[in-house]
């Protein structure tokens, strides 16, 4: 069979055989990246994550803090005072929880655990763990430090006093959001709903003033003083 013989725009030639196999080649590059920009469309489409679902966690009357936030509250009086014209639950969103998972794992990976006895030589402080180390309530008020820096209402952001499953009193960070409460703990990597961790919840700050709230009327730990 012959071949008619067609002169490119440089001036070279080509047969006509060799154009019908660049024609091809240049439409099965063209089919992939179509397939390409259709996947990664829908890729894009997809939620990030499936957001959680989490019931909110009751309130029972009012509740004394313990002792030792008192003294964290002397210390860093702008952390303990309650802005009632920011809002009280956070709308959930894929971004949010981006950063909820973020600085829950950072901060869990960062500080090494100790007693507030091997670190401060008293049986309950609250403080941030600057210099790399603390304990449960000192890892809740770093990730709560750095949420509100990252744009999120501290208001929202509670400080919880719970019995953990060992039957120790723990500190835990609550995040109060449209789909309900989540829970930062520096045990797991995880961001729980309230009865996923398996904790009874005895008391949090308050999110209309300084006092704390009851949760379910549990007496309270005198202390939590746990890694």
């Amino acid at each position: 069979m012959r071949h008619a013989i067609l002169r490119g725009v440089d001036g070279g030639s080509f047969s006509g055989s060799g154009l019908w196999r660049r024609v091809g080649r240049m439409a099965k590059v063209s089919l992939v990246g179509s397939i390409l920009l259709l996947g990664g469309a829908a890729t894009q489409a997809r939620p990030v994550t499936a957001l959680p679902d989490a019931p909110a966690v009751n309130e029972n009357g009012g509740a004394r803090p313990v002792a030792a936030w008192n003294g964290f509250c002397a210390k860093y009086p702008a952390e303990c005072i309650v802005d009632t014209s920011q809002p009280a639950l956070i709308t959930l969103n894929p971004a949010i929880w981006r950063t909820l998972t973020s600085v829950n794992r950072r901060v869990n990976g960062r500080i090494h655990p100790i007693t507030d006895m091997a670190h401060w030589g008293v049986v309950d402080r609250w403080d941030f763990p600057d210099d790399g180390f603390g304990d449960c309530e000192d890892f809740q008020l770093l990730k709560r430090r750095m949420l509100v820096e990252r744009g999120l209402p501290r208001r929202a952001l509670r400080m919880t006093v719970v019995i953990d499953d060992i039957g120790e009193g723990h500190a835990v960070l609550m995040v109060r959001t449209d789909k309900g409460d989540l829970i930062l703990d520096n045990k797991t990597a995880a961001i729980l709903s309230a009865p996923r961790t398996g904790y009874t919840y005895v008391k949090r700050e308050g999110q209309d003033g300084m006092a704390w709230v009851s949760l379910n009327g549990v007496a309270s730990p005198v202390a939590t003083a746990n890694r």
